[in-house]
Parts: C-alpha cells; sequence; structure tokens
C-alpha cells in the first residue's frame, strides 16, 4: 500500500505542473527522438522502483535548456510538490560553480594558477589554525591554484577520514589524482584573501547576478524558506534542508533547478571567460587511473576507463566518446545526490538534481534512456544502479526513556578537536541536540542515560562521565566505528 501512496505522490506532483501533457520532443547525442511523455513515464518509474523522493531534471541541447522538470516532492510530510524554484543543497556541484568564479580571478590575472598558493597569504600557510598539521611538512610550498582545482595537491578528500583527524599531504603534489573538499576550502581562504572580499559576495558578483542565479546562495537566506527541499535519506526519512551560515567552497551551495541549468548553459555558451580560459577549465590536467573515485587514496588502479581517456581538468572530469569531449561533475551529500555531464561539440546534456540518498542508483538508466550516453564512467563513480544495490539493512530499533533533566544538563558543552571539528550538544526540552561545526542541528534522545541515539541517521553517541559527575568523553558509534570526541569546555 505504501509504494501505491507513494506512486500516486510523484504522479500527482508532476500532473500539476505546466506543461506536463505536451508532447514535445527532444533530440539525444545519436539524433534519435524522444518524447516529453516517454521521459515522465522514465523518470517516475525510476524513482517509483529506487525510493527517490525528488528530482530536477534539465536536458540540454545546442548549449539551450529544451526540457526542464520536477517531479516527486520536496516535503513528504506535507506532500508539498518539487519545484523548479525549490531551494537544494547543491553539494560538490557547488565546486564548478566556485571554480568558475576562480577562473575569472585568473582572467583578470588578480589569480594565477601556478603560483604556490601560500605566497598570496600574508603569513605562512601552517600559522593559519586549520593548517597547522602541515607545519613538518615543507611540499605545502609546492602546491598551486591548478593543483587545488585539479584535486591533484594531495591532501585528503577531508581531515576527519583520517585516523587522525589531522591533514596531511599523502604524495607528491601534483603526481596524481585525489579528489579533495580540502583543497577547495585552501583555495577558498586564498581568493577571498587576495580579493579582500567574503565568498558570498564574490560569488554573486561572478556567477549568481550575471547568469540570473536569483535563487542561489552561498549561504541559507530568510527568502528561501517559502519554497526549499528536504533531504531525505535511504529509508525515506528527513534530514530537513542545509540551511549553513558559513559559505563552504567544497559544497555549501544553496541552488535551484532552474537557476543551476541556467549556470549550466552559461559554461556551455563560455560567458564571462575569455576562450583561452574556458579551454584551459575543460582540458585534461591529469589523466585518472584508479578504479575508483572514492576512497581517493587507495591506490588500486584499472585499464578500464583508458578508451575514454578518463582525466580531470580545472573542477571537472572529463571522458572523450565518439561524440566528442563530455565534461561532468557530481554532488554528493547526505540526503543530496546530483549530477550533471554536457558534451562539448553538440553543447547537448542533462542536470540531474535529487532531494534523497537514493538518487544515484537512477543515473545510469536516465543517462542511457534519455540522453543515449553510454560512456559514463559508473563503475569509477560509485553509481551502483539501484536494482544491482544489496539488500538495504533494516533500521536499528530504539526506545526512549525518560530522563532526569540534571542528568542532561552534565552532558552539555562541545566537544571534538578544534578549530576543525567541534559538536556543541545542547538541550531541548526532554532530550539533546547536537551540531557539527556550521551543520544543520540533529536531535538526540536517551535510550538510557548515557546513550542517545538520532532518528535521522544511525548514530549513537555514549557520554562518559568522571567521579564528579561531569562529562568528559562522547564517543560517535557509526559504520561499525567507534569515535572518541573529547570534551573541549
Amino acid at each position: 500500500m505504501r509504494n501505491i501512496i507513494w506512486l500516486l505522490t510523484i504522479v500527482a506532483a508532476v500532473a500539476v505542473l505546466p506543461g506536463a501533457g505536451e508532447q514535445s520532443t527532444i533530440k539525444r547525442l545519436d539524433g534519435s527522438k524522444l518524447a516529453s511523455a516517454e521521459i515522465d513515464s522514465t523518470v517516475t518509474r525510476l524513482m517509483h522502483a529506487a525510493e527517490v523522493t525528488g528530482v530536477g531534471l534539465a536536458i540540454f541541447d545546442q548549449g539551450k535548456v529544451v526540457y526542464e522538470k520536477p517531479y516527486g516532492v520536496r516535503d513528504k510530510e506535507k506532500n508539498l510538490p518539487l519545484t523548479e524554484d525549490s531551494v537544494m543543497t547543491a553539494a560538490s556541484l557547488t565546486k564548478v560553480a566556485f571554480a568558475y568564479m576562480v577562473m575569472q580571478l585568473v582572467d583578470e590575472r588578480i589569480l594565477d594558477l601556478e603560483k604556490p598558493v601560500y605566497q598570496y597569504l600574508p603569513k605562512p600557510l601552517p600559522e593559519y589554525a586549520p593548517y597547522k598539521d602541515l607545519a613538518g611538512d615543507p611540499r605545502y610550498k609546492k602546491i598551486t591554484a591548478r593543483m587545488l582545482l585539479s584535486h591533484t595537491s594531495g591532501f585528503p578528500n577531508w581531515r576527519w577520514f583520517n585516523d587522525d583527524r589531522k591533514l596531511n599531504i599523502n604524495f607528491e603534489p601534483g603526481s596524481r589524482y585525489a579528489y579533495s573538499g580540502e583543497g577547495i576550502d585552501l583555495l577558498q581562504l586564498v581568493v577571498e584573501t587576495i580579493t579582500n572580499k567574503p565568498l558570498q559576495d564574490l560569488m554573486r558578483a561572478h556567477v549568481f547576478e550575471p547568469f540570473g542565479m536569483t535563487r542561489s546562495s552561498m549561504v541559507w537566506e530568510n527568502r528561501f524558506e517559502s519554497d526549499y527541499a528536504n533531504g531525505y535519506d535511504e529509508w525515506g526519512r528527513s534530514l530537513g534542508p542545509e540551511r549553513r551560515p558559513k559559505a563552504d567552497a567544497a559544497g555549501g551551495m544553496q541552488t535551484t533547478l532552474g537557476d543551476f541549468a541556467r549556470f549550466m548553459q552559461a559554461v556551455m555558451e563560455d560567458k564571462r571567460l575569455s576562450k583561452r580560459t574556458h579551454e584551459l577549465m575543460l582540458s585534461p590536467q591529469i589523466q585518472i587511473l584508479s578504479k575508483h573515485q572514492f576512497p581517493p587514496m587507495d591506490k588500486e588502479t584499472s585499464e578500464g576507463n583508458k578508451a575514454i581517456r578518463l582525466s580531470y581538468g580545472l573542477a571537472w572530469g572529463l571522458y572523450w566518446t565518439p561524440y566528442g569531449k563530455a565534461f561532468f561533475k557530481e554532488g554528493h551529500d547526505d540526503g543530496w545526490r546530483n549530477y550533471t555531464v554536457c558534451f562539448e561539440k553538440p553543447k547537448t546534456g542533462i542536470l540531474i538534481m535529487t532531494n534523497s540518498a537514493n538518487g544515484e542508483g537512477i543515473y545510469k538508466e536516465l543517462l542511457e534512456t534519455l540522453l543515449k550516453n553510454t560512456f559514463t564512467p559508473i563503475e569509477w563513480e560509485g553509481f551502483t544502479p539501484y536494482d544491482k544495490l544489496p539488500p538495504r539493512e533494516p533500521l536499528k530499533q530504539h526506545t526512549v526513556v525518560a530522563v532526569d533533566s540534571k542528568l542532561l544538563d552534565r552532558y552539555l558543552g562541545r566537544y571534538g578537536d578544534p578549530p576543525n571539528l567541534i559538536l556543541v550538544v545542547r538541550r531541548e526540552g526532554d532530550h539533546l541536540s547536537l551540531q557539527e561545526n556550521d551543520e544543520p542541528k540533529e536531535e538526540l534522545f536517551p535510550e538510557s542515560e548515557r546513550d542517545f541515539f538520532s532518528k535521522m541517521a544511525d548514530d549513537v553517541f555514549t557520554f562518559e562521565v568522571d567521579s564528579r559527575g561531569r562529562a568528559t568523553l562522547m564517543t560517535l558509534h557509526t559504520g561499525g566505528k567507534d569515535i572518541p570526541l573529547k570534551r573541549i569546555d
């Protein structure tokens, strides 16, 4: 019964949209035509099968949007349909929008791609608190903006994936590809320093306003409250929106289907970049030989993508096909899965934005059916089709118990490893909340006096107290790991 209701919800959300009944057609890569009704049936069928909450879809041909439509809902609990203006988390699609602004600074000769980035800063890089871990490794002086944009700096994706949660350089900068959000955040520090402007202002002036991205921002804005999407996990639990107060070039952009489609048109039309700089951005900087993109430091290699010459440009992935060069980017965050790919010569492409952790499971069939694109490095990307995934593990059952407020109060405070990781525990009536850095708050409910669980994830937290009853340690149990987090104050 739940599946029938869910399918009816998807169909109803599509049916109320203007133009849903039109029988227009789109041209695919191989020249064949596809009717809008076939697009609708394909998307709704896949959403139902893979349990995807909402999908924003845009298809491009000759550099223009020829099909744009939202499917499903932005809020399951209120049954609110996803719209073209619903604010969604871009996740790592943020990186290519950021890079487009950076390349304009290159055109303006404000930034040199070959200059070691530490030379742009008024003090040594390790004297900045987030980069103190690099003090004993002089290789940081070799890292350039080109390396940061092409993910060849040697940084991990994020330092907290390391056992010691410290930032390090894993290989000679420039020698191999390893995806790194840390590298993009360093470049954010550099451009904010040399321009003396915050990232939000730079993106507004160089990207959002010129391209008509009127509902996009690097931070959450009150005006988004009228139409935003919640993210949903694999089990369909709402994670809410990402109301970020600070700009993050690696993944914090809030945008919409309509806005990011306009951005992709701008990229295909070379807007605001010189021809030379645009070509440089989409030129291979490093060949990719790794079998999988994640984990980035995995040393397993493969010959499987040599036929498509898989490589990385400046912020964009690249591959070659009988239809010419394609450039692509994915976005992956809790409750958000996004993907875009465009073929340079025919200027044909697709944008897929979903507010569901199950979104990647429908990419392969969408790409092959709607675009006739059979060249995507699906295995390297980690986009396992929904019908090839192992059975989803059942949710662990928890029971909320009553805990005296005085016991709750002794757990309040800050935990972690400042300045990189700070988790703030607060009391919310009869339970707790936890906030990691600038992420949205997560409510924690007691299942014993010391153990608390999240209804939005499979995380369990255990508090340790000293002889005076004061909390000294919080241990996060997640993904089969126990992560100790010391109390800071």
